[in-house]
């Protein structure tokens, strides 16, 4: 029983760091590509040094959306799982990018500017940045094995 919490909570620490990281990097490079599409010259000094600065500074704000998001989503298909048989990466995955999704649209209705996270401005960024959430789904899956 212990070691099955144990799993859990690794599994859920280690979807928390993979679902920030990637998040932010992709924010990083979207928003840096925004930026080359108006003609400015990006380097890929410049690409690597902006991404150190953002897991600095936008990362450690975007693991507490994570971390509110996937907490809510992570059990819900723990519970899901019992009634759904598909294999559990898929179910971590989705129900990961969709409880992310849900907090873009939350924090969006709340925000001052139409889209808070510039990468979601586009279908493209936010199914990236879901992809990146899904991914953190996926490490979960495989922390908590076949019995969650």
């Amino acid at each position: 029983m212990m070691a099955r919490w144990r799993a859990r909570l690794l599994g859920f620490v280690l979807a928390l760091l993979v679902a920030t990281l990637s998040g932010s990097l992709i924010q990083t490079q979207f928003n840096l590509a925004a930026l080359a599409a108006l003609g400015a010259e990006i380097s890929l000094a410049t690409r690597l040094s902006t991404s150190f600065h953002d897991l600095l500074g936008f990362a450690p704000l975007y693991a507490g959306l994570m971390a509110a998001a996937l907490s809510a989503s992570l059990p819900l298909a723990a519970l899901g799982r019992r009634w759904l048989p598909l294999p559990a990466g898929l179910v971590y995955a989705a129900a990961a990018a969709l409880g992310v999704w849900l907090a873009f649209m939350v924090v969006d209705a709340m925000a001052p500017m139409p889209t808070l996270i510039a990468a979601t401005r586009s279908l493209t960024g936010t199914l990236a940045m879901l992809a990146g959430a899904a991914l953190g789904g996926l490490v979960y899956a495989r922390c908590v094995g076949r019995r969650s």
